[in-house]
């Protein structure tokens, strides 16, 4: 079973966060980095080819055995869905079609759900604007785990199960540390979602249904993809609460690993953020950073000073407008 997580509490600060600073000062520095921020006018085809390739797997696994449904979920599609994910996190920031097309953003993100089997764009896009922020918020940011995950998920094999059901605490977690009214868009995602799930179904049988979603909840669980949720935000080193990796599983996941550069510059595309690395590079290459997503999972669970207690936390003032 291993030995019990140190930590009792979460890592509790009383300063701002580091990235409005830092953003202030590089753009002092290297206003050029302003010329990055907008639409980046591939996205939009690379999202459109993944689902369509989704589709066509739909097709091709229809008649396929339960236990090769399973497997081509967790080796191919749920690989494809993840890495949707991280592209409707790029979209949730307006830079499929730039801020003055609001709707078209939105609406492409319920495209780019449709694979993954479940509701999410809308969802996501509500709640992630408070994590940036009010980053480590407490009551507001709700990708920081709840006391009760904390203090449960605290040996090996306890981090072990946290992790196979991650999407299911990422899901219910906001309902109860911040719950927010139903929007109309999120009412609008789930009927686009369910009803292509429905057509799939008629044409093709239950079996592209599951082979959607089991994907999804298989690869954002216990995968080498998901090192980027425990890799982004928990403190691996006291006094960091970002930290980026420039390994090559960028090149699949929309550069999310650039998380120090994303937090700094929320409103820059994924395939752009290594130019911000590249630019200010004084004040990346010399801050903590990740050299695997793999490594990070196993010292997660093996690591007695880490666990869903590892996070930064802060009390942030709610901002007028952010309702």
């Amino acid at each position: 079973m291993g030995n019990r997580v140190t930590r009792e509490d979460f890592e509790w600060v009383y300063t701002e966060q580091p990235h409005t600073q830092r953003r202030k000062e590089i753009l002092a520095k290297y206003p050029a980095i302003k010329s990055l921020m907008g639409p980046d006018p591939y996205l939009k085809w690379i999202v459109t080819g993944m689902v369509f390739t989704q589709l066509l797997a739909c097709y091709l696994v229809r008649d396929l055995s339960w236990k090769w449904i399973f497997f081509w979920a967790y080796a191919f599609g749920g690989c494809i869905n993840h890495s949707m994910t991280l592209a409707i996190h790029d979209i949730s920031h307006n830079v499929a079609f730039g801020n003055k097309q609001i709707k078209w953003n939105r609406w492409f993100a319920v495209f780019a759900n449709l694979p993954i089997g479940l509701p999410y764009s809308a969802s996501f896009k509500k709640y992630h604007i408070d994590h940036h922020r009010y980053l480590g918020g407490d009551s507001l940011d709700v990708d920081i785990p709840t006391d009760f995950e904390g203090w449960f998920f605290c040996t090996p094999f306890r981090k072990v199960v946290w992790l196979v059901f991650q999407p299911l605490f990422y899901a219910l977690r906001p309902l109860y540390v911040n719950p927010k009214t139903i929007t109309e868009m999120e009412i609008l995602n789930a009927l686009a979602q369910f009803s292509v799930d429905l057509i799939i179904y008629y044409l093709w049988g239950l079996k592209p249904v599951v082979y959607l979603i089991s994907g999804t909840l298989l690869c954002m669980g216990l995968h080498p993809f998901s090192g980027h949720f425990i890799a982004e935000h928990y403190m691996f080193l006291k006094g960091y609460e970002t930290y980026s990796y420039y390994g090559p599983l960028n090149w699949i996941t929309f550069n999310v690993g650039y998380h120090m550069e994303h937090h700094d510059f929320p409103s820059v595309p994924g395939s752009k953020l290594p130019m911000v690395k590249k630019i200010a590079a004084e004040y990346y290459d010399t801050l903590p950073q990740h050299q695997s997503w793999v490594r990070v999972l196993w010292d997660f669970i093996f690591d007695d000073s880490i666990g869903p207690y590892s996070r930064v936390k802060r009390v942030c003032k709610l901002a007028s407008d952010s309702r």
